[in-house]
């Protein structure tokens, strides 16, 4: 058997270890193509609220840095971007023409709804289970990566057991870096199946 620290594919995922995001990075795609090729396909709705939501932001902060009065000409224009999007973006014009965007709903939603998740999931096509919640931490300094498996819907009779594993990312990387794929695709096969055969506790 060949040593995977020797094998050179043109193709494989290299990264700096000591770089902590890139690390990271690397691995939350490589486990979200794992699970997406069990049949699990990526739900994209709440990416979508947010691309929206961004687009209205650029929308109104383009229409007032380019509004041709200056404050406090430009009052009422100002206060109408503010009424239009009161939850979210408040943009605000200064003599120099500069805005500052306070991200208030995007921030929200990242805090309430994504936190460390990686994928969401619809159910795979013809099941009667939930859709997957995917979520990771790589805390900085350390070398314990956390994937945690969850249901999309948690309060559904269908919903199985949260199942999660942490384990030191040097047991997937080669000492140049590369990305040992055959490796981490076990791990993470492995937590899919015992999410699929972890009944949810009755209450």
């Amino acid at each position: 058997m060949q040593d995977a620290s020797n094998t050179k594919n043109p193709n494989e995922a290299k990264v700096n270890l000591s770089d902590h995001s890139s690390v990271k990075n690397l691995l939350d795609d490589s486990v979200s193509e794992i699970v997406t090729s069990r049949g699990y396909v990526e739900d994209t709705r709440l990416s979508d609220v947010k691309l929206l939501i961004g687009t209205i932001v650029i929308t109104i902060a383009l229409f007032a840095q380019f509004c041709k009065k200056k404050f406090p000409e430009n009052k009422n224009f100002l206060i109408g971007c503010i009424i239009l999007y009161p939850f979210s973006h408040v943009c605000l014009i200064f003599d120099s023409g500069k805005y500052i965007v306070i991200n208030g709903m995007l921030q929200l939603i990242s805090y309430m709804k994504e936190k460390n998740v990686i994928l969401f999931t619809h159910p795979p096509a013809g099941s009667f289970s939930t859709g997957l919640v995917v979520s990771s931490k790589l805390p900085r300094f350390s070398d314990l990566y956390t994937l945690t498996i969850a249901s999309a819907d948690p309060k559904s009779i269908s919903a199985n057991k949260t199942v999660e594993f942490t384990k030191s990312v040097t047991k997937w990387f080669t000492k140049e870096g590369v990305l040992v794929e055959g490796l981490l695709w076990k791990e993470v096969d492995g937590l899919i199946n015992n999410y699929a055969r972890e009944p949810k506790k009755s209450k």
